[in-house]
């Protein structure tokens, strides 16, 4: 006997738009919440009984008068999957915070003087899921990424497609591995409980590798030392183009995120910590790269979003977001590390409404 449910309610899953009397204001957005779920009775096939649900809501509010603009987005979602096993049945699918604001004065037709700000992180603790141990790999504020920019704001408006060009020549990018001591202490003590032998790892040292919040400091007689730290901070260039278009169900989003340093090239940090660290087992070397942070070389984040409505009861979302952050070392099959493209894929189908 097979029972299988899908239950996806992009609730509140249709597109938003809400204007007051002043229409200077302006508000739109889609708000979703997506479930399915495969249950099995005797089932001679094979499977295992699951479930995953995955919330998410997409925000825009914006003010246009008197040559004064302002928008404000918000981007979340959080997923969480279910599998019928006696270890770890539970994993996080999707999970992402992600706020910006950008204020402008409009000196030309369609030309703004802007200052920019965003904030990006997540809710919970995310683990890299293997059989027998499960660490941490990140959590809030470890990492995240903030900027702000002064720029030039190019905005238009053809057949109702939205487009938006932002150039900065003044950027700054701060990227935070924040672990409390609490928090590094009761994963450490984990840590040594699952992995008996390894007394080397700590959570905290392995975040602030990874996202590369450190420096390394040599003085004047070649003595290497390194300075760890909970952020760091890099002055560069930034662009971010995106285009909004709505065609009678159809809504589409996408916006492609640029940033370069303007610092020059970097060393190879792993003969740094290893002249620092004689002996030590750690591999916390391989986790990051700084080789590549330098001008000319740029990190770059394209999310886009696509949603279409059907007879105003059924909603399908597609989503794609793709990242190269350069200095990100990911690990491949073999266990080597290299800076690679990231990339991530949801589709929801579901039942709602509009309001």
């Amino acid at each position: 006997m097979l029972l299988a449910a899908l239950l996806v309610w992009p609730a509140r899953g249709q597109e938003v738009v809400t204007e007051s009397k002043d229409k200077a204001w302006k508000f739109d957005g889609i708000i979703g919440l997506n479930a399915n779920g495969t249950g099995l009775v005797n089932w001679t096939g094979g499977g295992k009984n699951s479930a995953s649900g995955l919330a998410f809501a997409k925000l825009h509010l914006s003010y246009y008068k008197d040559a004064l603009a302002w928008e404000t987005n918000l981007d979340t979602d959080f997923g969480l999957s279910w599998e019928q096993k006696k270890e770890d049945p539970w994993k996080k699918s999707s999970d992402k915070i992600k706020l910006s604001s950008k204020f402008g004065w409009e000196f030309q037709p369609t030309w703004f003087l802007t200052v920019r700000g965003s904030f990006e992180s997540q809710y919970a603790v995310g683990r890299k899921m293997r059989d027998g141990y499960d660490p941490p790999i990140s959590k809030f504020l470890a990492p995240s990424y903030t900027d702000l920019s002064v720029g030039f704001d190019w905005k238009t408006n053809v057949n109702g497609c939205k487009f938006s060009l932002y150039m900065s020549p003044l950027a700054m990018l701060v990227v935070t591995a924040y672990v409390s001591d609490w928090m590094n202490n009761a994963y450490n003590k984990e840590h040594k409980e699952l992995v008996p032998g390894d007394d080397n790892w700590d959570f905290r040292r392995e975040m602030q590798m990874k996202y590369g919040t450190f420096r390394v400091i040599k003085d004047a007689a070649g003595k290497i030392d390194i300075d760890w730290r909970n952020a760091r901070v890099e002055v560069g260039m930034g662009i971010q183009g995106s285009i909004s278009y709505r065609y009678d169900n159809m809504t589409l989003l996408s916006t492609l995120t640029l940033f370069t340093p303007y610092q020059g090239r970097g060393f190879e940090i792993k003969e740094a910590y290893e002249t620092t660290y004689p002996g030590e087992k750690w591999t916390l070397p391989l986790r990051y790269s700084n080789l590549n942070r330098q001008f000319g070389y740029f990190d770059a984040n394209w999310e886009t979003t696509l949603t279409y409505q059907f007879a105003k009861v059924l909603n399908v979302t597609l989503s794609t977001n793709l990242k190269y952050l350069n200095g990100t070392l990911i690990a491949d099959d073999e266990g080597v590390w290299a800076e690679r493209v990231q990339f991530k894929m949801n589709v929801g189908i579901g039942l709602g409404y509009s309001f």
